[in-house]
């Protein structure tokens, strides 16, 4: 079988609205490598988007999945129960940082997560609204795409989106935001198009995925938690991509002094397979009414023993020490390639959770022409990136937590060499 074979026959087989960046067709993986159909072996910096933190098939996560099938594979968990599910959520309640007892529910996409966390904020505070951020990303569907601030390629022509949703800026210094300027233009929002009497919820990624792994100032999050406080808004962190290790703490959030009122998760939750989460007060949790919340596989047995596994991979091989480990040699080496490479204008990093920006060296213009450039060579030699970003201009390095030192030492110098040659 060859990648060109299976590309024309994609393009005959699959609507083109399903975007497909590589040309080559996955046949295998173990954890930081994939083998392509022709044998071609790349060094995945991807991770099926922040999804492997423990990497490709982790010998306990695939252990715990094959138990669980020899058990069963589904019931809905809202019609006939299992314990695996009830022991994950206390698990999540003993770690999430929320104030007071947690309650955690479980889904299956970051996107069901998502709507599902405004759904028990509308619930619990009998509100419409629901403020977002510029940057932000939420998800796919017509809730999520309206909470997502980023047109292309996600809202082109799939209008007009649900209401009551309204955008505020998310502090980025490199592009002039001030916290103080993103505050502002949430009072602006109050003043012009919502009373905050009639918010439910604020919701922002403590860390910016898609947006460019853009990190919530300390002093941002503690405004909004006090702004929330004063107005009795909910404070919704979504952890989607941040989740799970990758920022050097099981949960971003974790470096703040704010507790968030929810958290919704997914990603890395699962170590591959499909599994999210909404986590939360206790009290604001309860607020739908019993059927209000749930999915026919929402909470699917094989993923439950997936994440079980991987908390247990999180604390027995160090992973959060590990993810900081990682970073700060990444963060080194673009800071020596920055030397030689004009067209990097940032490097931002919490933990693992790693980005380079680039700009036009000459205007000072977001350059996605030399980030296009910095991914084919990386490619072409072997290491596969993930760009990002509003302007496509943005590199992020998600590689698995972990990958063998000495591959990662290898990734590192083609990434240093796509940068300077």
């Amino acid at each position: 079988m060859k990648n060109n074979e299976l590309h024309q026959r994609r393009l005959q087989a699959t609507p083109r609205g399903i975007g497909v960046m590589c040309g080559f067709y996955a046949e295998k993986a173990e954890n930081a490598t994939l083998w392509d159909v022709e044998g071609n072996e790349v060094i995945d910096f991807a991770a099926g988007i922040a999804v492997l933190n423990t990497g490709h098939r982790h010998p306990k996560v695939m252990a715990a999945v094959e138990k669980q099938l020899q058990a069963f594979t589904h019931t809905a968990y809202q019609i006939v129960p299992y314990e695996s599910y009830v022991s994950l959520a206390e698990r999540i309640n003993d770690r999430v940082p929320v104030d007071g007892p947690a309650k955690t529910a479980f889904f299956s996409t970051g996107a069901e997560a998502v709507e599902n966390a405004v759904k028990i904020a509308r619930a619990y505070t009998k509100r419409a609204g629901v403020i977002t951020f510029g940057g932000g990303f939420h998800g796919r569907t017509f809730m999520t795409m309206a909470l997502t601030g980023k047109v292309a390629p996600y809202k082109i022509g799939f209008g007009p989106f649900p209401g009551s949703i309204y955008h505020a800026q998310y502090p980025n210094a490199l592009h002039g935001v001030s916290t103080e300027d993103a505050l502002k233009s949430l009072e602006r929002i109050f003043k012009a198009d919502i009373a905050p009497d009639q918010v439910a919820a604020i919701l922002l990624e403590p860390v910016q995925g898609e947006g460019g792994f853009n990190v919530a100032p300390a002093d941002f999050m503690n405004a909004l938690r006090k702004l929330c406080d004063n107005h009795g808004i909910l404070l919704i962190v979504d952890e989607v991509q941040s989740g799970f290790a990758r920022t050097g703490k099981l949960f971003a959030t974790e470096y703040y002094d704010v507790k968030p009122d929810l958290i919704t998760m997914a990603k890395s939750l699962a170590g591959g397979l499909p599994l999210s989460a909404v986590a939360g007060r206790a009290e604001v949790m309860d607020a739908p009414a019993p059927g209000g919340l749930g999915g026919t596989y929402a909470g699917n047995p094989l993923a439950v023993a997936a994440a079980h596994a991987v908390l247990d991979v999180i604390d027995e091989e160090n992973l959060c020490e590990r993810a900081n480990h990682l970073g700060k040699h990444l963060v080194e080496v673009l800071t020596q390639a920055k030397a030689q490479c004009p067209y990097i204008a940032d490097i931002r990093a919490q933990g693992s959770m790693v980005a380079v920006e680039f700009n036009d060296p000459s205007t000072g213009a977001p350059s996605p022409e030399f980030t296009k450039q910095v991914q084919d060579k990386a490619l072409a030699a072997g290491v596969l990136l993930l760009s990002c970003g509003i302007y496509g201009n943005v590199i992020r390095f998600l590689y698995p937590l972990t990958i063998p030192e000495v591959q990662f030492r290898k990734a590192l110098d083609i990434i240093h060499q796509s940068l300077t040659r």
